[in-house]
């Protein structure tokens, strides 16, 4: 299995568009092709976000992992928020998350970042226990409250 994952840039928009609307799908969103594109573009173009995509030994693209860097007051660092994890179906089981991963934790040491962080669904227990295989830890804590405006 080749597996050949780089940051995304501009030539890139088209391929991870796709990957994204599919995410969103997972995640019992209407797809929206055009939208998942354009919020894609921006940002890649705003430099916004950095997003690394895999690609399969037949180029298709396999998978995405998007990451936004912020701050962590408590620990007076930068951290790096994992917020966006997708694997196409028929290349899931096969090392492609777990690689995207890996290449998350990479670039967060190489920008000397302390924590990457994450969430999931409740219900995605193969991520979790990919996570878990990885060494995240579970927040046992911190409840975590969202507001829509």
């Amino acid at each position: 299995m080749r597996i050949k994952i780089i940051k995304a840039t501009s030539k890139h928009i088209k391929d991870v568009g796709h990957l994204f609307d599919l995410y969103r799908q997972f995640y019992k969103y209407k797809s929206n092709l055009k939208a998942s594109t354009n919020y894609i573009k921006q940002r890649i173009l705003n430099k916004e976000s950095t997003i690394f995509i895999c690609y399969s030994k037949s180029l298709e693209a396999a998978g995405f992992v998007q990451l936004y860097e912020t701050f962590d007051s408590l620990n007076i660092n930068k951290k790096l928020i994992l917020y966006d994890l997708y694997v196409e179906k028929k290349y899931r089981r096969l090392g492609y998350g777990r690689k995207l991963m890996l290449k998350a934790k990479d670039y967060a040491v190489k920008k000397r970042m302390k924590i990457v962080e994450l969430s999931t669904a409740i219900n995605n227990k193969k991520a979790q226990s990919l996570y878990v295989s990885l060494d995240y830890k579970r927040d046992t804590e911190y409840y975590n409250y969202y507001l829509e405006v």
